[in-house]
């Protein structure tokens, strides 16, 4: 049987290595020159040292439009143990399988075998392609700064995350800090001259406990979500240097998942706080001592758009009414921010994202065309 469009572009895709660490030009330009055969408009905005690029194409230029968004980077395969070249699409089972088969190259290869539909339609149409997703949502900020530029204000967004072609309305925000402790060193004998970098980040670390007791136990409550509240925790710890050394440094990441409802800055705020305290605490011992927190990511809420006119479209062409909402981070609520309704929906299931013989289903891929069919007949 003869590939379809969806499923040839797929195979072009998933010969790129666009593994994250990797540049994602030559995939960019790929896509690039496939699009504008059928007449988009294409603007480009690179990284600082012009290795990695987002894209967006326009199809018939006018106020507004839909924009389809994928990110093109993937997860490494280092490791992993694959039946078949990860950067070979391979079809057994009625399944596709390749790096980024499921996430979420399926979505972007389903996007652009449209092209000639939008083109046909007149109808505004965008289609955004980004990068550095799998790295925290490196890229979709610049993205955003440059629509903002450009003047592109879309009027509706679809985020391609597998969601085995259920509508995710919502996913809770992320936020990941790095915490560095200076302290000042001495032997363990002479232990009241210095001051004690692991003690003091433990005591950060006990209050980042106790926030994330108080959100289980009082916060508030989101349904829908597995864990319905917000939740924090410590992850990675570094410090110390000796048995019998006061010590002079101790480091440790955190991070917190935050349901739409919450604001994204309160936990920050309340242990900025704690560290000031702290702080003065330390510097009334040794001036040259302090806390530093510093933001390495920050992934916005999506908050469902019940009432926008994506929302009940993308509901309606959903192939199974369920409506979910998800803990994991997207792009989606980047595009929210910049005030664009925005909901996810995709073919695959997350499950199978980043493993071993990553696939999608042809009957999910069929069903992504289906409703890429139907939303640019209805917008």
């Amino acid at each position: 049987m003869a590939d379809t469009p969806t499923i040839a572009t797929l195979r072009d895709l998933i010969g790129f290595d666009t593994t994250s660490r990797n540049s994602n030009l030559a995939c960019i330009d790929w896509a690039r020159a496939l699009v504008e055969r059928h007449g988009a408009v294409t603007r480009m905005d690179w990284n600082a040292d012009r290795t990695k690029a987002n894209m967006l194409a326009t199809f018939n230029e006018a106020p507004g439009g839909l924009v389809l968004s994928g990110h093109v980077d993937v997860v490494p395969t280092d490791g992993q143990p694959w039946t078949s070249d990860p950067f070979t699409a391979t079809i057994r089972d009625g399944r596709l399988i390749g790096r980024g088969a499921c996430d979420m190259k399926g979505f972007v290869a389903a996007v652009l075998a449209h092209a000639p539909t939008y083109a046909a339609s007149g109808k505004p149409i965008h289609i955004a392609l980004t990068y550095d997703e799998e790295l925290g949502c490196l890229g979709i900020p610049h993205l955003i700064e440059a629509l903002d530029r450009w003047n592109i204000h879309p009027t509706g967004c679809v985020v391609g995350e597998p969601t085995s072609m259920r509508l995710v309305s919502a996913h809770k925000g992320g936020r990941v800090y790095r915490c560095t402790v200076t302290g000042k060193a001495a032997h363990s004998s002479l232990t009241p001259t210095a001051v004690n970098a692991i003690e003091y980040a433990s005591r950060l670390i006990a209050r980042i406990a106790a926030i994330g007791a108080r959100y289980r136990d009082h916060g508030a409550r989101a349904e829908g979500f597995d864990i319905p509240h917000t939740t924090i925790s410590t992850n990675l710890f570094d410090g110390g240097n000796g048995p019998n050394i006061v010590p002079a440094r101790a480091e440790f990441l955190f991070d917190y998942r935050y349901i739409p409802a919450d604001p994204a800055d309160a936990i920050i705020d309340e242990l900025n706080a704690e560290a000031a305290a702290l702080q003065a605490e330390m510097r009334a011992i040794v001036a040259e001592t302090g806390i530093e927190i510093a933001r390495v990511n920050a992934i916005p809420a999506l908050a469902p758009a019940e009432s926008a006119p994506i929302y009940a479209l993308a509901h309606a062409l959903a192939a199974d009414p369920t409506v979910e909402k998800v803990a994991y981070g997207t792009e989606a609520g980047f595009f929210q921010n910049y005030g664009v309704p925005t909901v996810v929906i995709g073919p695959g299931s997350i499950q199978q994202a980043h493993k071993a013989d990553e696939y999608v289903s042809l009957d999910q891929l069929a069903l992504c065309d289906r409703f890429l069919d139907g939303l640019v007949a209805a917008v």
